[in-house]
């Protein structure tokens, strides 16, 4: 998971290249490029003042299964045992993830989403002409004819398809942002450390504690795993870490944490994200992950002292372990939590989001002065 900054990204046959005067476009082949540079119409220049944007729109225009565990405070969902439904954890609709910040970006990016693609059409029609033209007609150099113009004609409208629907973002850092982003960065290598990671699905209370090993809630978890890369139909020239969360995956850009999903795109900006990271005492069930703390022990069936209930013949002594919950929320209806097997990243993730949010607003004042 480590950072980089590249000065160029390609985008189909399009190269966008960054320097100290902005962000140049150029197309062509080796030894022959032709493009233009800074001082063209293209240029979109982002909030905060530490880096460039640009929307590239068509050419022509201007992990695992779910899994779940006991714990003290959050437990696994076992029908008929004395709880409360589970209640989902969920962020609000991806169209209301949206803040004042963003709303230029997301509104573009959503746009480019719902456009049309051309090309599976364009295959289909070539395809259909092509075996008439041999069956039916039975007229081989014609139908090789058309199988080529196919080919080609359906290559040069997917490349279309794709450059209108890839939103590009290019990053120019001032050193403290590039210094803070770094932070970042590290901070998510030692979250991905942990032996497991999980997202919070969904949560309920117990009535019957001594069924439930003296937990008083229940919860539905799926094991994740971080990583870096890019969005869907977004170039840019950093790696951007990110955390999937069901439907959805929170990319975290140097400005926002920027969230997609199959059918829209929302985002919040770091002022306006808050992370609560605590400590959670977990009954676990399942193996214990090689770098959790161990506790205490209770019973899978406790009676009213809190010792084995001797009423069960499968009564097995179970470890409670002490877990990492990280749960991002926003006022615009962001709410999804993860676990972690380790203690003591989330803090660090929460102090470093904290800083970016800081000099991100610093500078958004320094360019309305």
């Amino acid at each position: 998971m480590g950072f980089y900054i590249r000065k160029s990204i390609n985008v189909g046959p399009f190269r966008f290249n960054l320097s100290k005067s902005g962000v140049g476009i150029s197309t062509g082949i080796k030894g022959f490029r032709v493009g233009t540079g800074p001082r063209g119409n293209y240029i979109h220049m982002g909030r905060g003042g530490f880096y460039y944007r640009k929307t590239f729109s068509n050419p022509s225009d201007s992990n695992r299964e779910p899994s779940a565990s006991r714990q003290h405070e959050k437990f696994q969902d076992i029908p008929d045992l004395g709880q409360e439904p589970l209640n989902e954890i969920e962020s609000s609709n991806i169209m209301q993830l949206v803040d004042s910040s963003s709303a230029e970006l997301v509104a573009e990016m959503n746009k480019k989403r719902q456009m049309f693609n051309l090309w599976p059409y364009v295959a289909v029609l070539g395809t259909v002409l092509t075996f008439f033209s041999y069956v039916i007609f039975e007229i081989p150099n014609l139908s090789m004819a058309i199988a080529i113009f196919t080919v080609v004609f359906t290559m040069f409208i997917y490349i279309k398809d794709k450059l209108k629907k890839t939103t590009v973002l290019l990053y120019e850092f001032e050193p403290e942002i590039e210094s803070l982003y770094k932070k970042l960065h590290e901070v998510f290598k030692q979250l991905s450390s942990s032996s497991r990671i999980w997202h919070i699905e969904a949560e309920g209370i117990v009535r019957d504690h001594k069924r439930n090993a003296g937990a008083t809630s229940v919860i539905k978890r799926t094991a994740i795993s971080l990583g870096t890369g890019n969005p869907p139909n977004v170039k840019t020239n950093i790696s951007v870490p990110y955390i999937p969360v069901g439907k959805q995956t929170l990319y975290f850009f140097p400005d926002m944490m920027i969230v997609f999903e199959p059918h829209g795109v929302g985002a919040v900006s770091y002022s306006n994200l808050n992370i609560i990271v605590k400590n959670t005492k977990f009954i676990e069930e399942e193996n214990v992950p090689a770098d959790t703390k161990i506790v205490d022990t209770t019973w899978k069936y406790v009676n009213k002292k809190g010792g084995p209930d001797k009423r069960f013949k499968d009564n097995r002594e179970l470890p409670v372990v002490l877990y990492e919950d990280i749960n991002l929320t926003s006022a615009t209806g962001l709410n999804e939590r993860i676990e972690i097997s380790k203690t003591g990243y989330g803090e660090k993730l929460s102090e470093i989001i904290s800083m970016l949010a800081k000099k991100s607003d610093q500078n958004h004042n320094q360019n309305n002065k």
